[in-house]
């Protein structure tokens, strides 16, 4: 089978990170690299001369020369430079948030339809060993708490932290409750740009689970963070770090586990291993999760060239990121009623 040949449009702060990956999976004869383009030279001249790659001169000359493109520009230039690429039958993978609206991200996949191409859009934590665990261990999600904090940053400051942060605990969310949401409770407020910089939404949904998301850019600290209550057949509690990639879980303990003293709990929670421990009559189990870690952006570009040679639908597909898009719309649209 012939390599896909693919090309990445933007080489700012996350794009950098595709071309870097991109070249490692070029080296490795996984994929053919064709170059880069960036509409600030410098830039991009900047990055091809850190991995030897190859510079275009327009967006046009890359997808002359490719098969698939990665779309890592401003959110406002996503819905053109998608739309062309896709009407020439080109793959297309589209960095969140996909579009500026949910008529534009509508007519992307439309147009990836009739034109029987692949539009994967970038929520990389769905490629995150942490949210894989996630599915597997917590089969009955009751309650959800989210926390997505970061300094001020230098970049995708155009949009508010519910679209900048926030859209990838809401994608998660969808895709691990699978119902539909019934109710939303949005509030938010802007702190140092004229969009809201930290933002709080209550989500209930159709199976009565409730999700509590916290997202902020004005934080001292960074942190990813999910934590899920799940029963009742197996009932559980998961704290899990995207960051780190690692976590706990407490759960019910077997009858062959024996609670343990109270030097060997101290000993062990530093050491990070399985406690036992009584409370209320049972024993209950703080253990760590098992998780590989990984690179969760290399997982998942690796994802999109596998659909491209394939022709299969994605895994975060144009359909399911419209509707993690549509339920941020929502939850700005309450903010700006607030103002």
């Amino acid at each position: 089978m012939a390599k896909v040949k693919v090309a990445v449009l933007g080489t700012g702060s996350l794009g950098q990170h595709h071309a870097r990956i991109y070249s490692e999976l070029h080296a490795a004869g996984k994929v053919q690299l064709t170059g880069i383009y960036d509409s600030h030279a410098e830039t991009a001249r900047k990055v091809a001369e850190k991995h030897r790659l190859h510079v275009f001169s327009s967006i046009a000359e890359a997808a002359a020369a490719s098969d698939a493109l990665n779309i890592v520009t401003p959110t406002t230039t996503h819905f053109d430079i998608a739309a062309g690429l896709l009407e020439q039958g080109k793959h297309v993978l589209v960095e969140k948030p996909m579009t500026d609206s949910s008529e534009q991200a509508e007519k992307l996949v439309q147009t990836a339809q009739r034109k029987n191409c692949v539009l994967q859009v970038g929520h990389v934590e769905r490629f995150n060993p942490v949210f894989k665990y996630l599915e597997s261990a917590a089969t009955e999600p009751k309650f959800i708490e989210c926390h997505r904090l970061s300094p001020f940053p230098a970049r995708s400051t155009d949009i508010g932290v519910v679209l900048d942060l926030m859209i990838h605990d809401l994608d998660v969310i969808l895709a691990f409750v699978k119902s539909p949401v019934v109710s939303v409770d949005g509030v938010g407020i802007p702190v140092l740009s004229k969009t809201e910089d930290i933002a709080n939404v209550r989500l209930k949904f159709a199976n009565r689970c409730v999700a509590n998301l916290t997202a902020s850019r004005v934080s001292a600290e960074r942190m990813r963070k999910i934590r899920v209550f799940s029963g009742p057949t197996n009932p559980c509690y998961i704290s899990l770090d995207y960051r780190a990639q690692e976590g706990f879980i407490y759960r019910v303990a077997r009858d062959d586990e024996q609670a343990m003293s109270w030097l060997k709990m101290a000993i062990s929670a530093i050491s990070k291993e399985s406690i036992v421990s009584e409370f209320a009559g049972k024993k209950i189990v703080r253990e760590p999760v098992p998780i590989e870690k990984e690179e969760p952006l290399k997982l998942e570009l690796e994802h999109f060239i596998e659909c491209v040679n394939a022709k299969q639908k994605p895994m975060v597909s144009g359909e399911s990121a419209k509707q993690a898009l549509d339920l941020a719309f929502e939850i700005t649209r309450q903010i700006q009623l607030i103002k």
